[in-house]
Formats: C-alpha cells, structure tokens, sequence
C-alpha cells in the first residue's frame, strides 16, 4: 500500500513519528518527512496506526 500525506493538513505534532519512526520524521524545521511511501510486511500495522491516530487525518493509505 502507498502512504499519502496532505501536508496542507499535517499540524506536524510527531504522533505518527511516535508510533512509525521507520517510516515518518520530523526534520530540523519541524516538518513531516516521509522515509517511504510504501508500506511493508514489517511497517504496515504501525503505519496503520499512524494514520488512525493523526488528529487532522493527514495521513492515509492507497492501494
């Protein structure tokens, strides 16, 4: 699955950092990065978990 991220949406707050740091970071200015954009067998259930947890549904899953 491809991991999208609306940036005009991310408040940058870290729970999906917290929660997938394999796969999301804030860099030095405080603004989501994206380490990757396909989940794996490995990442998906944090991934999944990310995208429940955002506050402003920034994040999402696409098959």
């Amino acid at each position: 699955m491809k991991i999208k991220v609306d940036f005009d949406l991310c408040e940058s707050n870290a729970l999906c950092e917290a929660m997938a740091p394999e796969v999301f970071e804030l860099d030095d200015d405080d603004y989501l990065q994206l380490k990757t954009d396909e989940t794996t067998d490995e990442n998906v259930e944090n991934v999944k978990r990310a995208v429940a947890a955002c506050p402003r549904a920034a994040i999402s899953l696409t098959e």
